[in-house]
């Protein structure tokens, strides 16, 4: 979903140069930002400015189990919100179907919700949006499948995101999958943007070191291909810009434990400034040929965007290779003479990757059966290839399958 013309037409090049980050957010976000350490303990706050009264709280059992769920219900006792007036759902599975999305509506139904907090990563979030548009507007998801199907208000929401990937808290998107055929259906309306988002680096410390790696690509991911997207416009690119900026430092931090609080706090602002980028502008091929991998494979999203995203940039190279090079510029790469900028931020994002111990090609994730023409089919139907500033076809995205795993292409 793009930023509103009335808000990218409301500064020159020149203003939006001298805007602060922050003050872009809210220029060109909805969501009021609540960061920092410990940031957690004003969830309560904002719960009581929003009217809430019954809160329906959307996790996982990973998040139980690492003791953030009782977290979150501490702070809000503190805030008067006892038992009774808390409804929790903490069984969504990771890629989110319409039958989580189901389960968890037949929930906050019962309880009468009128306020949905979301803790946890992408899932999470995208289930809590997702349960946001029918308890509210009724039907099915698939109802609302494209851009401004909700006819009806939609309920407060706050994200309390645990991961530093998706950015899910700063987009109006929830992306749930139809059990039968994989699809991943993008399903987009203003009124379903996060009122609040809390981002207390705190909350990630017990991510594990693959979940870590994993969810920080897919960041990386977003802020490289808003970048370069044929919908990016002079907001979406400060937000990718900046994000990359913050991304590239603190992941290598990060990924090898040698990080403080305070780059972990970098990563989750960078992922939410690339989810913000997301908002006012879309993705790329990466993201289309990452989905069906993900949906036939047992595969995170982050590992898949991991092999593809590299591959896609030599793709892209040849008509977006000035910005290819000011990104360089901002990661504090020196360019390489003779090589396309393309290919040395190619080269630069498969050694983070490979450096957090995330894998280079399909067969390392065994991978090797001969579905390619299937799933470049499946990648076509994505919708986010067609902002992809190069072109794409089932061919050429067969043809990117093939390059990240020669082994199955000569099969």
């Amino acid at each position: 979903m793009q930023v509103p013309p009335e808000t990218t037409d409301a500064f020159s090049e020149d203003e939006l140069a001298a805007l602060g980050i922050d003050e872009l957010l809210q220029a060109g976000s909805p969501t009021r930002v609540e960061s920092g350490p410990g940031a957690l303990s004003t969830l309560g706050h904002w719960a009581r400015d929003l009217g809430g009264q019954r809160l329906f709280l959307v996790t996982d059992r990973g998040l139980r189990e690492a003791g953030h769920e009782e977290r979150v219900l501490g702070c809000l006792e503190e805030s008067g919100y006892d038992s009774e007036c808390v409804a929790v759902f903490g069984d969504v599975r990771p890629n989110p179907t319409t039958e989580d999305v189901e389960r968890a509506l037949s929930v906050a139904r019962e309880h009468g919700s009128d306020l949905i907090i979301g803790l946890g990563g992408g899932s999470s979030l995208d289930c809590a949006k997702g349960v946001n548009f029918l308890l509210t507007n009724g039907g099915r998801i698939e109802d609302y499948w494209g851009v401004g199907k909700a006819d009806q208000p939609m309920l407060p929401m706050i994200a309390v995101p645990t991961t530093a990937g998706t950015g899910s808290e700063a987009q109006s998107f929830a992306l749930i999958a139809n059990p039968k055929t994989h699809m991943k259906m993008a399903c987009g309306d203003k009124k379903a943007a996060c009122r609040v988002a809390i981002l207390d680096p705190e909350l990630t410390l017990t991510m594990p070191a693959a979940v870590t790696a994993a969810t920080g690509i897919d960041a990386i991911s977003h802020a490289l291909e808003t970048a370069v997207t044929t919908q990016r416009n002079g907001i979406s690119s400060r937000f990718s810009r900046d994000a990359w900026a913050m991304l590239s430092e603190g992941f290598p931090r990060v990924v090898t434990g040698s990080g403080s609080i305070d780059a972990r706090q970098q990563m989750l602002y960078g992922a939410h400034l690339a989810g913000a980028a997301i908002e006012n502008s879309m993705l790329g091929a990466a993201h289309a040929l990452a989905n069906p991998l993900s949906a036939h494979y047992d595969m995170t999203h982050g590992v898949a965007i991991g092999i593809m995203l590299p591959h896609v940039i030599r793709f892209n190279q040849d008509v977006v290779a000035e910005i290819y090079a000011d990104l360089l510029a901002v990661a504090g790469a020196e360019k390489v003479p003779g090589l396309p900028a393309g290919e040395q931020l190619a080269s630069l994002v498969e050694h983070m990757a490979s450096d957090a111990g995330l894998p280079r090609t399909l067969a390392e994730c065994d991978i090797r059966d001969n579905l390619l023409d299937q799933l470049a089919d499946e990648a076509y139907e994505q919708w986010t290839g067609q902002f992809n500033p190069r072109p794409v076809s089932t061919e050429t995205l067969k043809g990117l399958y093939e390059c990240a795993s020669p082994q199955i292409a000569s099969s």
